[in-house]
């Protein structure tokens, strides 16, 4: 396993890949970074195209991914970088998209457990009335995503 981190504007995030491909992008609180880092080049890619993120340079991302879950988070997961940048969709929406429209209630369950925060736009997923719900990373920084990515129609 390779971990690196990267201070953004809005905390410090935790980069963990695989010799497949990344495998978390997660925010941490300052105690939780004593961890030596031990890089790979797909850590060191993936920091670079954050830093282009959050300078406003990036909207897509180009990295191997190695998502660890079941199989229908991961057909959540994928719904999820479907989703473009500057855009939000709500859990129907991805209940719809992945042909269970029953399932809003799991597609919100997996939604939480998504490992690669940013890269896979969890973030990009409100409720349908349009309020913002619940992010890992905490609603402030979610906000301040969904404000960075100058999201048409937010709340």
């Amino acid at each position: 396993m390779f971990i690196d981190y990267l201070e953004t504007p809005i905390g410090t995030i935790t980069i963990k890949a695989s010799e497949q491909g990344v495998t978390r992008v997660v925010f941490v609180g300052e105690d939780e970074r004593k961890k030596e880092c031990c890089a790979n080049n797909t850590t060191e890619e993936c920091k670079i195209q954050l830093k282009e993120y959050f300078a406003g340079k990036r909207t897509v991302f180009n990295l191997p991914l190695d998502q660890q879950g079941t199989a229908f988070q991961r057909q959540v997961w994928a719904s999820l970088e479907k989703i473009k940048f500057g855009k939000t969709v709500s859990y129907g929406d991805i209940a719809k998209m992945i042909d269970n429209p029953k399932a809003v209630r799991a597609v919100g369950a997996a939604n939480g457990k998504n490992p690669i925060g940013i890269i896979v736009p969890c973030h990009r997923v409100i409720g349908s009335n349009k309020t913002l719900t619940g992010y890992a990373g905490g609603i402030e920084r979610k906000a301040w995503l969904l404000e960075h990515e100058v999201v048409e129609g937010k709340c």
